[in-house]
């Protein structure tokens, strides 16, 4: 019986919080014990680069339940706890305190951490990632009251993201891009310039096609040996040493050109933690994989959120998202295959970003997407539209700008998957729900 069973979720997030009180929803009465690597308690994650950074959002907001819910609930959260080993055979995790800790079954959310940035000085102070609460409140202290030169490097959706926050307190903000044009992976060249344009006339500075080469230290130089970017953000004070690493000063690039910065913030992307599942001998690609109803290799090993490389039934392709949406439904749906019933995880992939006076959702398959045809409907000039992405006549993807209460539609055509007209989805007097 379920209910004498132990289940131990790895990873105190939003997708580990969702399969919890997915699981206590769905009747399970045995025991649910959560272990989290970090002090706080399950957050959200999308606030931490918006509003929270920002300072419009409270702290309690980030939250994903109230402090009492847990124990309220039945469910043991052991926070600032680190898993060292996954006994699949046996049955067993193992914590570096050395205790073992037995399971029937076991989910794997463990998350992403920030990649690194791999050029000397970047584990100056004053250099941030934003990944965690604690990098978050870190950055948000050293971006108060404005005035600052910060220097963004990378233009993806975080970046983008901080970027826009940064300067809407009233930072000096330049952002570095590898490429031609922000977002250009994610949303094509045309969509990406949208969002060019839109940092621009907001006073930000964006390089396109930089490569950073080193940071500079207070004194002109980057320390040696340093190749990690965490600055106060490793945990939210002055690492120890700092005095004698100093404050990053400016950003040098390959081209030999130095850009004074206060604060640098890293936003390159994220890698997902699949060290436990990799050595636990699970099937890892990209990610660990997981068929639709989210099990790994291991008949008792379930995982969920961004390192879950989920077998997609609708597009019959793999998928991982790193997406707040994704961690949210993941981890809401995996109960019921934990409790043996029947599951076929077809969820469309979802995530918004708010910048400056634009707010946009997407949904879709980023995989289909590439290389399709985009038609709109609205104004792109005022950003007040929506994209489609068509392939093979069908929309594949859809992002709303400034346009609301249209996702469900926009997801409604992307499920039914009927060939579309350009000219009738362009057409903002054709009903979306007719399409």
């Amino acid at each position: 019986m379920t209910d004498q069973q132990n289940f131990v979720i790895v990873g105190a997030g939003l997708a580990g919080a969702s399969a919890a009180k997915a699981l206590r929803e769905q009747g399970f009465g045995g025991e649910i014990r959560m272990l989290g690597a970090e002090s706080h308690r399950p957050y959200i994650r999308p606030p931490l680069s918006k509003g929270f950074l920002a300072g419009t959002d409270e702290l309690d907001s980030v939250f994903v339940e109230a402090e009492g819910w847990y124990a309220e609930h039945g469910v043991t959260l052991d926070l600032g706890v680190t898993v060292d080993a996954i006994d699949p055979e046996a049955q067993f995790v193992f914590l570096d305190s050395g205790e073992a800790v037995m399971y029937d079954k076991l989910l794997l959310a463990t998350g992403s951490s920030a990649r690194r940035l791999e050029v000397p000085g970047a584990d100056l102070d004053d250099v941030f990632t934003v990944r965690t609460l604690d990098d978050s409140q870190a950055l948000r202290a050293a971006l108060a009251g404005g005035g600052k030169r910060v220097v963004v490097i990378g233009s993806g959706w975080i970046g983008l993201e901080v970027a826009a926050t940064a300067r809407t307190l009233g930072n000096e903000v330049t952002v570095l891009d590898r490429g031609r044009v922000p977002l250009a992976s994610a949303l094509g060249d045309e969509l990406g310039q949208v969002f060019l344009d839109l940092h621009r006339e907001h006073g930000v500075v964006v390089r396109s096609e930089v490569e950073v080469a080193e940071l500079l230290g207070d004194e002109g130089v980057a320390p040696q040996g340093g190749a990690d970017a965490r600055g106060r953000s490793a945990g939210g004070g002055s690492a120890e040493g700092a005095d004698a690493r100093g404050s990053v000063s400016a950003v040098k690039l390959t081209t030999g050109d130095e850009l004074p910065a206060d604060i640098v913030v890293v936003g390159i992307g994220a890698t997902p933690n699949i060290r436990l599942a990799e050595a636990a001998g699970l099937d890892v690609d990209n990610g660990v994989l997981v068929n639709a109803a989210l099990r790994t290799s291991d008949p008792n090993i379930w995982a969920v959120g961004d390192i879950a490389n989920a077998f997609h039934p609708v597009i019959e392709q793999r998928v991982r998202s790193e997406h707040w949406a994704n961690a949210l439904n993941q981890g809401t749906a995996v109960a019921a295959s934990m409790l043996g019933r029947s599951l076929s995880y077809s969820e469309i992939p979802y995530f918004f970003s708010d910048q400056f006076d634009l707010g946009m959702e997407y949904s879709g398959y980023s995989a289909l997407a590439r290389g399709a045809s985009v038609v709109y409907r609205g104004d792109v000039a005022a950003r007040e539209f929506i994209a489609f992405w068509l392939a093979e006549g069908r929309v594949v993807a859809g992002m709303n700008v400034n346009v609301w209460e249209v996702n469900e539609a926009v997801q409604g055509i992307i499920r039914r998957a009927n060939p579309v007209d350009p000219a009738r989805l362009a057409d903002p007097g054709v009903p979306l729900d007719s399409l």
